[in-house]
């Protein structure tokens, strides 16, 4: 799967969004820029919660909650929400997403009577506001270059291939506005916390990842599948499998100076430095922030086999030293480069990764920074 183009009309501050991702670029990985206010964490999540929840109905409340305050204009029948080309390996889909107004009549309806069987209804449109509460609208999608029924089968595939990677800080935009509000008020209430909500969608949105912290049970699952795929194969050949051993060796090249030892019960990870000699043994919470991130970043792509994906990462940057910004784009070459990466991003450092023509901006665009940075990727 490969993003093609986005183009995004007026949905909040995205303003005439019409971007490119070129297919036949190498590496598959996009920085898209701005400064802050741009609205690049927007796009991102209005591309996922799009392309990863439209064909799941118990999703649909992250549809309609991202859809508050996009409204039908009171002379018009529908309203483009996005545009998004996507490439299947052999020809470009087009999904085209609006609102639709079914009680508005005009004189051109009778003069577009087969609009309805390419349309694809998505969701009952109620959280937008409207003078009249009689009036019933909804989301839809239309399919171009696509037969209808195959279109959502497509969509239906689709939504598996595509990753959300954001800190946990983030503003979520697909959750309910009264759990966002937590965020700027003070609650007494135990129960409304945010990112308990934020956890709760977590466990329904399974393309969702945030990777401000190691997650050790993610870790200690991807040994135990290690550990499990070398048994079958020594069932099957009567030899034990390298994969366990290969994972350690991975991440310990990942650490450079540490060394992560696993417990025998499972129960948990420590690692060791090796300073000048001598072992010192550290746990999770001695790692730097950076080194944590990058760990769990090459963890879940790793663990949870994502391959051939579209996967947007938001500020993947926070925490990395320059060199390290500039170096997550060889990672991810490194680790899963059947994948297409959009970094939203305000780090010059990471662009310089990449060509000129990788780089994607809209408004306010990037401010050119002088680096020292001398690595290649």
């Amino acid at each position: 799967m490969h993003l093609l183009r986005v183009q995004v009309p007026d949905f909040r501050g995205l303003k005439d969004i019409d971007i490119t991702f070129e297919k036949d670029f190498f590496p598959k990985i996009f920085p898209l820029g701005s400064q802050n206010g741009g609205g690049k964490s927007t796009l991102l999540q209005l591309i996922f919660v799009l392309l990863h929840c439209s064909v799941c109905p118990e999703k649909m409340p992250f549809v309609e909650n991202l859809l508050q305050g996009f409204k039908i204009y009171d002379d018009k029948k529908t309203r483009i929400l996005a545009v998004i080309d996507v490439w299947d390996g052999e020809k470009n889909v087009q999904l085209e997403f609006y609102c639709k107004d079914f009680n508005y009549k005009d004189e051109e309806d009778d003069e577009d009577p087969v609009s309805e069987d390419i349309e694809f209804f998505i969701c009952c449109a109620e959280q937008i506001p409207n003078n009249n509460p009689e009036q019933d609208r909804g989301l839809l999608c239309r399919f171009n270059n696509i037969d209808p029924d195959e279109g959502k089968l497509f969509l239906k595939k689709l939504s598996y291939k595509i990753f959300l990677a954001a800190p946990s800080t983030q503003i979520f935009l697909f959750l309910p506005l009264d759990s966002r509000k937590l965020l700027f008020g003070n609650s007494s209430n135990g129960d409304k916390n945010y990112y308990a909500i934020l956890e709760a969608a977590r466990s329904q949105l399974n393309g969702l990842f945030t990777y401000d912290f190691l997650a050790v049970e993610l870790l200690i699952e991807s040994f135990k599948s290690a550990r499990d795929r070398d048994f079958r194969e020594a069932i099957n050949t009567g030899s034990y499998g390298n994969s366990y051993q290969a994972l350690i060796k991975e991440l310990n090249l990942l650490l450079r100076n540490k060394k992560i030892n696993l417990n025998e019960d499972f129960a948990g990870v420590n690692f060791k430095l090796d300073n000048n000699g001598e072992n010192i043994e550290l746990y999770p919470e001695d790692l730097s922030h950076g080194e944590l991130k990058r760990l769990s970043i090459y963890i879940w792509l790793k663990f949870r086999n994502i391959e051939d994906a579209i996967v947007l990462m938001d500020e993947v940057e926070i925490a990395f030293h320059p060199d390290w910004q500039y170096q997550i784009i060889s990672d991810l070459k490194e680790w899963a480069p059947s994948n297409q990466y959009i970094l939203a991003t305000h780090s010059y450092a990471l662009c310089e990764a990449l060509t000129p023509a990788h780089v994607k901006e809209i408004e306010p665009k990037l401010i050119k920074q002088e680096s020292n940075i001398t690595n290649e990727s």
